[in-house]
């Protein structure tokens, strides 16, 4: 399935297309009238982001609790940019999405990171992971110095450990070292017990088989990339792939805002298999959004 530029056009028109939309999401089609109770038709409010209940008035602002509540940007722009976030293999760059939706750069870098927020909280929607897992770690930006005890020192670098289901969904997070305090309460957390976890020689794994796992390793250091079932050849190529598209999209990406773009890439990573979804499953979710809130 294919979702164009032309497609999303034909759907998002204008503004009142965009909030029509979220209207929908977050309300239904049969809406319920908080005020009067009862089963309602919201018309829209001209010149404001609301709608009135056609019985008693009562005006709902389905913006609220979503990343366009204190925006004065143009909802098709935050479309836009939600559309070239999915639609694209290594996202967009602030930069780039200043020049092609013609708002500021502050404007532009505030939007990403929001539509970043939000594809990391639908990736938490996708539950424990389970069967055959990846586990590895890997060091972004900077430059690492010298081996440690637990494995090559970070330097300047920023540690992110991740953990892949073949053929399915990955789960990744920056963390502060790969020591084993660090990393068992987040592979406890994440992957079901009984299942089966292929990771390097870390001594930090060694544990795994004592706490409900099925263990194995490969040797990376002496050039060991498959052991039977056992390797981490998906982890590693969703890490080429991340540090890839940090490096050709945004050049620089701060420690304290890395794990935004990690979600960014876990994304798209995770719906891999249907791409012309991606920018409606990441909409959808302000309809969960709207629940939490109520």
């Amino acid at each position: 399935m294919k979702y164009t530029y032309l497609d999303f056009k034909s759907d998002f028109p204008n503004d009142a297309a965009c909030l029509a939309r979220i209207m929908e999401l977050r309300y239904g089609n049969e809406p319920i009238c908080a005020k009067c109770g009862k089963s309602t038709h919201f018309y829209p409010i001209a010149g404001r982001r609301a709608f009135s209940c056609q019985w008693c008035g009562h005006h709902v602002y389905p913006c609220v609790g979503t990343p366009f509540e204190k925006s004065s940007t143009p909802l098709t722009l935050w479309f836009h940019a939600m559309y070239l976030m999915t639609s694209t293999r290594n996202g967009v760059s602030a930069k780039e999405l200043e020049r092609q939706l013609g708002v500021t750069y502050k404007c532009a870098w505030r939007m990403g990171h929001e539509i970043r927020k939000l594809m990391g909280e639908r990736n938490k929607l996708n539950g424990p992971l389970s069967g055959h897992i990846e586990a590895d770690e890997t060091y972004v930006g900077g430059r690492a110095k010298g081996a440690g005890h637990h494995g090559p020192k970070t330097g300047d670098k920023t540690v992110v450990f991740g953990m892949l289901q073949r053929e399915g969904q990955v789960k990744a997070e920056v963390v502060t070292d790969v020591k084993r305090r660090s990393l068992r309460p987040i592979i406890e957390k994440n992957v079901l017990p009984g299942s089966t976890i292929s990771t390097d020689e870390l001594r930090s794994y060694a544990v795994l088989s004592s706490h409900g796992y099925q263990h194995g390793t490969v040797n990376h250091s002496g050039n060991n990339w498959v052991n039977g079932i056992h390797h981490t050849n998906g982890m590693e190529n969703f890490w080429k792939h991340l540090k890839g598209g940090i490096r050709s999209t945004h050049i620089h990406v701060s420690r304290k805002h890395l794990q935004n773009y990690v979600e960014e890439f876990s994304f798209r990573f995770n719906n891999r298999k249907e791409p012309g979804t991606m920018f409606y499953r990441m909409l959808s979710h302000l309809a969960r959004r709207q629940t939490e809130a109520g």
